[in-house]
């Protein structure tokens, strides 16, 4: 199936913690069905201090599921993707605006 949300977009969060929030696709995790995104969904992990690093308490982006993400068209606004041809090539739209992201 091809991808509604892949590394790069800007989308908002539908449900949870975040709701509202807006932020960048950092990761996509096909297979669980996740997304990590940039700022959003921020748990404090603690890490043992090594050679190279500092340990700590350190802020990490964690998993989302992906139905509670909805891209955001060229107003900000979330938007449900579709799909269409164009010249041959299947292109990802904006069910709002009708533009191909």
């Amino acid at each position: 199936m091809a991808a509604k949300l892949k590394k790069g977009d800007r989308v908002i969060v539908l449900a949870g913690k975040d709701k509202g929030k807006q932020g960048e696709i950092t990761r996509v995790m096909p297979q669980d069905g996740k997304a990590v995104v940039d700022g959003i969904n921020i748990a404090i992990r603690h890490t043992k201090q090594s050679q190279t690093s500092q340990g700590g308490r350190v802020p990490q982006a964690m998993p989302i599921d992906l139905s509670n993400l909805a891209l955001t068209d060229k107003d900000g606004k979330p938007t449900r993707v579709g799909f269409r041809m164009e010249d041959g090539k299947k292109v990802r739209f904006a069910k709002t605006t009708g533009d191909v992201i």
